[in-house]
C-alpha cells in the first residue's frame, strides 16, 4: 500500500518518528551557517589577496628607494630635491616590481623624499578591491607601506689628489662654468653625502693635496725633516779684472769775482702720467721663450723749458802731474782751470706729479778749479752659475711651502725597484738624520738653468758656467708653480670646506707622480703620520680612500723647476738621454707611487675628468674604480658612484 494511502494512524506514527529523530536537525544547521561560513571563507580569501599585495608592494617601495639612492648625485647636496633621473630610476623599478592591476590591484600611487640625512623615504598605497567579502558590504582594503634606503659609513678617512694644473681653468663642452669650479661644487656636494650618512659614533675625516708642477706640504712636516742647507742650481756675482783706464774728477772750487742770485721758480703745470704694465712671456715663431719685463709708471714733463741767457766758460790756467799711489798706481794729471757764468740759466725740475720751471740770474760769476785725471782699474760684473749650498734655515718664513724630493735613483727596471735607493717612493718611510732621507725646501728665485737664455738660445750644461749673461730663472718663467698647501687627514665643516675649496687656483704643469706620491704619505696609516691614521676601533676599522681627479695627460716640462730639482742638470731620477723619456718617467713612477698606496690596503679612484680615458690611470685604479667624466654632470654622478660604494646602501625600513 502507497503511504499516501496509509491510515491516519499509521501516519501520525511516521510523524511522531520523526518528531523523536535528531539526525535530520543537520540540513537546518547547515542551512543556518551557511552566510557565516561563507562570510569567512570570503574574508580568508580577500585578505589573503590584499597580505600578498602588502607584500609586494612592499619589495616594490623598497626596490624603488634603493635604485633611487642609487642614482642620487651629489648636486642633490646643494638643490635639496631629487634629481630627476634618480626619480625616474626609483619609479621604474617600482613599476616593474608591482604593476597597474596586480592582484586586482587599483589607485596605484608611489611618492619619494629626500631626507635631511639624505636617505630617500617612499610611501607606496593601494586599494585591493574584495569580491565575496563585497556580499556583506565591504568593498575596498586600504593597502599603505613605507620604505627608505640609506647609505651608511663606517669609519672613513678620504684623500683627495686633486689636478689644480692649468688647464682646470678651461671649461668643457657643455658646462658653463670651468673645470675647476665644477670640481669645486661636486666636491661640496660629495662632502655632504658622505657626512650625512655618517652616524655621530663615526669618524669621517677628508684630506687634500692639490698638485700641478709640485705639492705644497711644507706646513705640515716637521723642522727634522727638513733640510736646513741644499744645494741649488743658483749663481753668485763675479768680479773680474777689466783693462786700465783712468777716471776724471773736479775739485777745489775757488771764489774769484761776481755774483749768483738765489733759484725762483717761474711757472708750474701737470706732469704726464704713463700707467706701468705686467711683465709676460711668450714663444716666438722660431719656437723661442721671449721674456717681456714689467713696466713701472712714471710722470714726464713734456712742456719746452724756456729759453735762457746763460754762458759758461772755461779758461785753463795750469797742467802739473805728480805720483799716484793707486791701487793701480800711477800718473795723477791736474789741470787747472778758470770758469766765467754769467746771464740767465732756465730749467724745469719735476716734484711728484708736478713741473716747475726755475731761473738763475749770474752776473759775471768768476771762479777756478782742478780738473783732477787718475789711473783707474775696471771690473766686469759676472755671474757664476753652479750648484751652490745655501742656507735655508730660515725656509718656514722665506720658503714657499713647496719642497724638493728626498733622495732616489734613475730606475732603468720597474719591475724590480731597489726602495732603499728610491726613498722617495718609499711612502712610509719616516726621515732620520741622514740628508737623503729628508726633504729641502723650495726656493724658485734662487734657481738658474744653466745655460738656457730667455730668448730659447743655449742648452743645459752641468758645469760651471762664468759670464756676463742672464739665465732662465723658473719663478720668472711661471714654470715652478706651487700650488695652494694640502691639508692632512682632519674632520672638517661645511665652511671650513668652502674656505679651503676657494684658495685652489689653477697653475703650472701635469706631474701626475709628486701628486699619488704626497696622496699616500698623508693617507697610510703605518707612515709619517701613523699615530694620527691609525684605527681608533678594533672592532670597527677605518676604510681609506685616495680618489685622483685629473683633466690632462701627463704633461712635464724640461725646463720646470719641479720636486726633483731643474730635471736635466740635477738629474736625480732622469737626464737627457735616459732610457724612458720625462713623460714616460713620470708616468713610471705614478704607477710604482700607486701601487705602494694599495699596498696599504687603501682604495684608489681615478676620475679623468675632460679627458679620454688613460690606460695609466685605468691601470693604476682598475676597471671598477676608474672613471671618465666628460662634463659636470658626468663627475656629479661619478662621485655618487663612488660615496655609493664607499658606504653600505641599506633599506632602513
Amino acid at each position: 500500500m502507497h503511504p499516501r494511502f496509509a491510515p491516519i494512524a499509521v501516519r501520525h506514527g511516521i510523524f511522531a518518528h520523526l518528531a523523536h529523530d535528531t539526525a535530520g536537525n543537520t540540513l537546518m544547521i547547515v542551512a543556518a551557517a551557511l552566510l557565516p561560513l561563507a562570510a569567512m571563507i570570503g574574508s580568508g580569501v580577500d585578505m589573503g589577496r590584499a597580505y600578498l599585495s602588502e607584500t609586494r608592494l612592499q619589495q616594490a617601495c623598497d626596490a624603488g628607494v634603493l635604485a633611487a639612492r642609487k642614482r642620487l648625485g651629489t648636486e642633490a647636496a646643494i638643490s635639496g630635491t631629487i634629481p630627476d633621473d634618480a626619480e625616474l630610476a626609483g619609479e621604474r623599478f617600482f613599476n616593474v616590481n608591482f604593476e597597474e592591476g596586480d592582484y586586482g590591484s587599483r589607485d596605484r600611487r608611489f611618492a619619494m623624499s629626500l631626507d635631511e640625512d639624505f636617505s630617500i623615504s617612499g610611501d607606496a598605497s593601494v586599494a585591493v578591491p574584495t569580491t565575496l567579502m563585497a556580499i556583506f558590504g565591504f568593498g575596498d582594503i586600504p593597502i599603505h607601506v613605507e620604505c627608505q634606503a640609506q647609505l651608511n659609513m663606517a669609519n672613513t678617512d678620504v684623500m683627495m689628489v686633486l689636478d689644480v694644473t692649468g688647464s682646470m681653468a678651461e671649461t668643457n663642452p657643455g658646462d658653463s662654468t670651468s673645470k675647476i669650479e665644477a670640481l669645486k661644487s661636486t666636491v661640496r656636494g660629495f662632502y655632504a653625502q658622505l657626512s650625512a650618512a655618517a652616524p655621530s659614533t663615526t669618524r669621517l675625516r677628508f684630506g687634500f693635496v692639490p698638485y700641478s708642477t709640485n705639492v705644497n706640504v711644507g706646513a705640515l712636516l716637521r723642522d727634522d725633516w727638513v733640510n736646513t742647507t741644499w744645494k741649488y742650481q743658483s749663481r753668485e756675482r763675479f768680479k773680474e779684472l777689466g783693462p786700465l783706464t783712468t777716471t776724471t774728477y773736479v775739485r777745489n772750487w775757488i771764489y774769484k769775482s761776481g755774483s749768483v742770485g738765489a733759484a725762483s721758480v717761474l711757472s708750474s703745470y701737470a706732469a704726464t702720467y704713463h700707467p706701468g704694465s705686467a711683465g709676460y712671456t711668450y714663444v716666438d715663431a722660431n719656437e723661442k721663450v721671449v721674456t717681456v719685463p714689467p713696466k713701472a709708471a712714471y710722470y714726464t714733463c713734456d712742456q719746452a723749458t724756456p729759453a735762457g741767457s746763460y754762458t759758461a766758460q772755461d779758461q785753463k790756467l795750469s797742467t802739473a802731474t805728480e805720483p799716484f799711489a793707486g791701487p793701480p798706481s800711477g800718473t795723477r794729471k791736474i789741470d787747472r782751470y778758470q770758469r766765467t757764468e754769467n746771464g740767465t740759466n732756465k730749467w724745469t725740475s719735476r716734484s711728484g706729479a708736478t713741473c716747475s720751471v726755475y731761473a738763475q740770474t749770474y752776473n759775471i760769476y768768476v771762479r777756478t778749479y782742478e780738473r783732477v785725471t787718475d789711473p783707474y782699474q775696471t771690473t766686469v760684473d759676472k755671474w757664476r752659475y753652479d750648484q751652490l749650498e745655501k742656507d735655508v734655515s730660515n725656509w718656514r718664513t722665506e720658503g714657499n711651502g713647496c719642497v724638493e724630493e728626498r733622495g732616489t735613483y734613475e730606475i732603468d727596471d720597474y719591475d724590480h725597484i731597489d726602495l732603499a735607493r728610491a726613498l722617495d717612493l718609499d711612502i712610509d718611510l719616516v726621515p732620520t738624520s741622514d740628508p737623503a732621507t729628508r726633504w729641502s725646501p723650495m726656493y724658485p728665485g734662487v734657481i738658474y738653468e744653466r745655460a738656457m737664455k730667455y730668448d730659447g738660445s743655449g742648452s743645459f750644461s752641468t758645469g760651471q758656467k762664468v759670464t756676463t749673461d742672464e739665465y732662465m730663472n723658473p719663478g720668472t718663467l711661471g714654470t715652478a708653480a706651487c700650488p695652494p698647501a694640502a691639508r692632512k687627514l682632519a674632520p672638517i665643516t661645511a665652511s671650513q670646506l668652502d674656505a679651503y675649496l676657494s684658495t685652489l687656483t689653477p697653475n703650472g704643469s701635469t706631474y701626475h707622480d709628486i701628486g699619488m706620491i704626497w696622496g699616500g704619505r698623508l693617507l697610510s696609516p703605518t707612515g709619517l703620520f701613523a699615530s694620527e691614521n691609525a684605527d681608533i676601533s678594533s672592532t670597527r676599522p677605518s676604510t681609506r680612500h685616495l680618489i685622483f681627479l685629473t683633466d690632462g695627460e701627463t704633461a712635464p716640462l724640461d725646463i720646470s723647476y719641479s720636486s726633483y730639482g731643474v730635471e736635466p742638470l740635477d738629474r736625480r731620477r732622469w737626464k737627457p738621454g735616459s732610457k724612458y723619456t720625462l713623460t714616460q718617467t713620470v708616468e713610471k713612477r705614478f704607477t710604482a707611487a700607486c701601487n705602494e698606496v694599495k699596498r696599504k690596503n687603501i682604495s684608489v679612484w681615478v676620475i679623468s675628468f675632460g679627458t679620454g680615458a688613460n690606460p695609466v690611470m685605468q691601470d693604476c685604479a682598475g676597471a671598477d674604480r676608474y672613471f671618465v667624466a666628460a662634463d659636470t654632470a658626468a663627475l656629479n654622478q661619478t662621485f655618487a658612484t663612488i660615496a655609493k660604494r664607499m658606504g653600505e646602501l641599506r633599506v632602513t625600513r
